[in-house]
């Protein structure tokens, strides 16, 4: 089963930034588009990112302007900056393929709190 480990969260400031990494294993990180996704306390996870295989990128439209996915090809990472961060960005953040499918497996994700 797929292994994703998500690291780089912590506390910070509104207006603050942050900048996120995953850990993808290679046979899926060549051929799969992958996301970002985030899952705030007492409500569902959601989509927040997506970059293809070819780094073509889309955002949810509260991420769009303010976050950023790359990829790093050398170290087949995913990563996430995210800039003029709100409170409600406040979540555990997640990568996984894009599209992810129930049968997916999760890993353990990564919490990002901003708070004054």
């Amino acid at each position: 089963q797929a292994q994703f480990v998500e690291s780089g969260g912590g506390l910070v400031q509104p207006g603050g930034s942050l900048r996120l990494s995953c850990t993808v294993p290679g046979n899926i990180f060549t051929s799969s588009s992958m996301g970002w996704y985030r899952q705030a306390p007492g409500q569902q996870r959601e989509y927040v990112a997506r970059i293809s295989t070819f780094g073509q990128t889309m955002y949810a439209d509260s991420a769009e302007g303010r976050f950023t996915i790359t990829r790093d090809n050398a170290k087949n990472m995913i990563i996430l900056q995210m800039n003029d961060m709100k409170p409600e960005d406040t979540a555990v953040y997640y990568c996984n393929k894009a599209p992810v499918y129930s049968t997916d497996t999760w890993g353990q994700g990564t919490q990002v709190t901003v708070s004054s």
